[in-house]
């Protein structure tokens, strides 16, 4: 009896470790089975799903090289162009615009174009590093804000002005383009008496204003003004010549009738 029983739960434990066994031999392949499925799974989402980029291309690598400058300079502009023209011209008694320039911003094509004065104009020959110029003869208005020490290159971009006397008489005038500053005020020492009155009889033409002119150039462009300038029309009366560039950082040039303000030519920089 006891013989028996003994038996009976010898059988009873091996019968128990044997289920044991197979119970854990079932998981462990069903663990197998979910981890295959689901590693499947994660690779065929990988096929249809692309990887996120973790970089984007650069939007100057896109734009042209005199694009690019532009950029560059008007991200740094903080003084706009009438603000400017209104502090250029309060540097000289009585003194009306003839020319102004935001310098780094296709200088090269401010070389090409004919001064008013027929001497060359400053603001096209300005080294566009922005390096001070010599401060040559002392302002007769008495401003004495010539600053040799000055360094626009360093201190950011520069708007250079001509500002010109009742008679023609030409002052270059220079203005810190980020805190509004004067760096420079001085006349023109290389003009003669042509030149003068070339200037005077080309302001006396000039019923618009360069305001008004970039008004009308902005209105058919939206854009930043870099630049203005008086002009003669090839004996046709004067011109204010705008320069506009707009949000695609492409510049265009307009020129404005100084007498009624119609745009009589337009032209793209493709640039």
């Amino acid at each position: 009896m006891n013989s028996a029983s003994s038996r009976s739960r010898t059988l009873k434990a091996v019968g128990a470790l044997g289920m044991a066994a197979a119970t854990a031999v079932l998981m462990t392949g069903c663990g197998q089975s979910s981890d295959s499925a689901t590693s499947a799974a994660t690779s065929e989402a990988a096929k249809v799903v692309p990887q996120k980029q973790t970089t984007s291309p650069s939007a100057s690598a896109q734009l042209t090289e005199d694009q690019q400058e532009r950029k560059k300079v008007l991200d740094a502009t903080k003084v706009t162009f009438d603000d400017a023209a209104t502090t250029a011209t309060g540097e000289v008694a009585g003194g009306k615009l003839v020319d102004l320039d935001l310098e780094g911003v296709d200088d090269d094509d401010k070389d090409e174009s004919p001064s008013p004065t027929g001497s060359g104009s400053p603001t096209g020959s300005a080294d566009p590093t922005g390096s001070a110029s010599p401060t040559g003869s002392a302002s007769p208005t008495g401003t004495g804000t010539s600053s040799p020490s000055a360094s626009p290159g360093a201190d950011g971009p520069v708007w250079a002005a001509e500002v010109a006397e009742k008679d023609g008489t030409v002052h270059t005038v220079r203005i810190n383009a980020v805190d509004g500053k004067v760096i420079e005020a001085r006349v023109d020492a290389d003009q003669d008496a042509d030149d003068k009155k070339q200037t005077a009889d080309l302001l006396a033409r000039a019923t618009q204003t360069p305001q008004q002119a970039a008004k009308v150039a902005t209105e058919k462009k939206k854009g930043t003004v870099t630049s203005v300038g008086l002009d003669d029309n090839e004996g046709d009366g004067a011109i204010w010549q705008v320069d506009v560039v707009g949000s695609d950082w492409k510049k265009t040039t307009f020129d404005v009738d100084a007498k009624n303000d119609t745009i009589v030519r337009e032209e793209t920089d493709k640039d």
